[in-house]
């Protein structure tokens, strides 16, 4: 795919600042400050950077419990995610959601999801709504290999086809469902293959690269904008961590892992920049420097942030009344 160098530079600060988010609330949770569970996106960077590089601020996303990611590169603010994942008041969602239901509705983040393939619906009512307002936003559903043997995406592939809704179901099949593997779980090879059972296109895409996800996500908008219907695109992708922080990963063999962590999408992308020129080994490190900041900064402000006055546990269960 040809591409600028702007593009480039772009998807690489993307990539690079869910790696470095990422890294740093895995350290941060291993020292007791981040309460719940944390689900790392380390290795999936390419997914979300690639797909949300074809969206606009008021297209809409929703996510699954492994969301960082998904945040970052819709473009929400660091320092309230790190507030949110830290259950602080001046987190995105007032410190309520954490980790697993953080959501931002100014960026059309619609939300994490703790419930698998729970997002898939809601981005199906997402596509809905733009059809009857007569707008052209897009929605993108992600979800995993484990999710893609629910019901619900189903139903919604099967809605979404009879009404040509515009939404993307971006299944990000990193091989496991936990610690299940989607060989043993699944019944076809691909995903993506059962888009044929609805009549819609099914794509898939090398998730160690970037611009192969770009490439694939913008076919699926650009169709999704013209009123042409979904796509079931797979994106074929690894998690270098555990499900969970702290995950033993007694399931998954070391010398898969090794080799698999071994294609890295970030450094791929990084030595096509340096070869190609658009920047120098002091401007990949001057970048770094940069964002490593940000997110220092990010978990003092998480720091600084009060809890919730549990007085006010009833507030935003429902949508607060206007005057009139």
């Amino acid at each position: 795919m040809d591409v600028s160098a702007d593009t480039l530079r772009s998807l690489h600060r993307t990539m690079l600042t869910i790696r470095l988010f990422e890294q740093r609330v895995a350290r941060e949770f291993r020292t007791g400050e981040i309460p719940g569970f944390v689900h790392m996106y380390i290795g999936e960077e390419a997914v979300a950077a690639g797909i949300c590089a074809n969206l606009r601020d008021d297209d809409y996303v929703t996510s699954t419990h492994r969301g960082h990611g998904h945040c970052i590169a819709k473009g929400c603010e660091l320092d309230a995610m790190m507030a949110e994942i830290y259950g602080r008041e001046d987190g995105l969602c007032k410190g309520r959601g954490g980790s697993m239901h953080i959501a931002d509705f100014s960026r059309g983040m619609l939300g994490a999801n703790a419930i698998v393939g729970g997002g898939i619906a809601l981005a199906t009512g997402a596509g809905l709504a733009a059809t009857v307002r007569g707008t052209d936003q897009v929605a993108v559903a992600f979800f995993g290999d484990g999710a893609a043997n629910q019901g619900v995406l189903h139903e919604s592939l099967n809605l979404a086809a009879i009404w040509r809704l515009p939404v993307i179901y971006v299944c990000e099949n990193n091989g496991f469902a936990e610690s299940t593997p989607a060989a043993y779980a699944t019944s076809v090879a691909d995903v993506a293959s059962r888009a044929a059972g609805y009549g819609i296109p099914g794509t898939i895409a090398d998730g160690r690269d970037v611009l192969e996800v770009l490439a694939a996500a913008r076919d699926a908008v650009a169709r999704a904008r013209a009123g042409e219907g979904p796509t079931l695109l797979e994106v074929k992708t690894y998690r270098f961590m555990g499900h969970f922080e702290g995950d033993p990963e007694k399931y998954r063999d070391d010398e898969e892992r090794k080799e698999l962590t071994a294609n890295d999408a970030l450094g791929s992308l990084e030595a096509r920049i340096l070869a190609d020129g658009h920047a120098s080994e002091a401007d990949l490190d001057a970048l770094r420097g940069e964002i490593e900041a940000a997110v220092d900064h990010a978990v003092e402000f998480a720091r600084a942030s009060a809890f919730p006055d549990p007085s006010t546990i009833e507030r935003y269960v429902y949508p607060e009344q206007v005057a009139q």
